[in-house]
């Protein structure tokens, strides 16, 4: 089950680039809203919303506005946001899935394919590149959760598929449907994990050279920045040594 984990990677620096984010609260405050709307208000009756609720503790975001985006969906005066994905090929042969909450979808359609016009790439349709993917659970642990005998221990008594560690720390996948129950008994054995989310995990990854990871980086920075974009997911490799250059 254990091997070197790219994820981090993959992921595009995800944690500076979260906490440069000026929008980042208000995505995640429409994330937890759309959960509470479609299930029970209560995290611990409604599995989304949990997830939602972790992900915005994970990322410091004060008590105070995640009880607000629960409450803007329970006083029914929340909008109507709608999940859409859009699928599209960047630089170098990447393959990128944009997953997004709109109150507009051709706003957001116009938006998404302009980021991809201007930074090297082409919006694809439904199902282009989907199929290079596997829709996964994702945990992640911090290094200091333990060491990887440890970590994965705690993930096959709870159930993994798999577990990827490194010096970034702890990477535990799950089938889709499991995530929840997973991420539960994991969090009984090592605490709350850093991130518990449903990903997209590619197949096959693509590296990436010093030419097309810059062009790359900036398209996925321009996607972020959207609103309504809520993740990037792509199935990109860019060495370190790059990354290093790239900054």
């Amino acid at each position: 089950m254990a091997g070197h984990s790219k994820f981090k990677n993959i992921m595009h620096r995800k944690g500076a680039q979260d906490k440069k984010r000026s929008n980042l609260f208000s995505k995640l405050s429409r994330e937890i809203t759309v959960a509470a709307k479609m299930g029970m208000p209560d995290p611990d009756m409604n599995p989304r919303l949990r997830l939602a609720v972790n992900a915005a503790k994970a990322q410091s975001m004060p008590k105070d506005n995640i009880q607000r985006a629960i409450d803007k969906a329970s006083g029914g005066d929340a909008d109507n946001y709608e999940e859409v994905r859009y699928e599209g090929y960047g630089p170098g042969g990447s393959a990128i899935i944009v997953e997004a909450l709109t109150d507009n979808r051709n706003r957001t359609a116009t938006n998404v394919r302009n980021c991809f016009a201007k930074n090297g790439g082409n919006m694809g349709t439904e199902g282009s590149v989907a199929h290079g993917f596997e829709r996964k659970g994702l945990i992640e642990y911090p290094p200091e959760a333990g060491d990887e005998d440890t970590v994965l221990m705690a993930a096959m008594e709870a159930g993994a598929d798999d577990i990827e560690s490194s010096d970034d720390g702890h990477t535990i996948w799950t089938e889709a449907d499991a995530l929840h129950e997973v991420a539960g008994a994991m969090e009984k054995a090592l605490g709350e994990a850093e991130t518990v989310k449903l990903a997209w995990k590619p197949n096959i990854t693509v590296e990436m050279d010093a030419g097309n990871a810059g062009t790359l980086l900036k398209l996925i920075d321009a996607l972020d920045d959207d609103d309504d974009v809520q993740t990037v997911w792509g199935n990109y490799e860019i060495p370190d040594e790059i990354m290093d250059k790239l900054g």
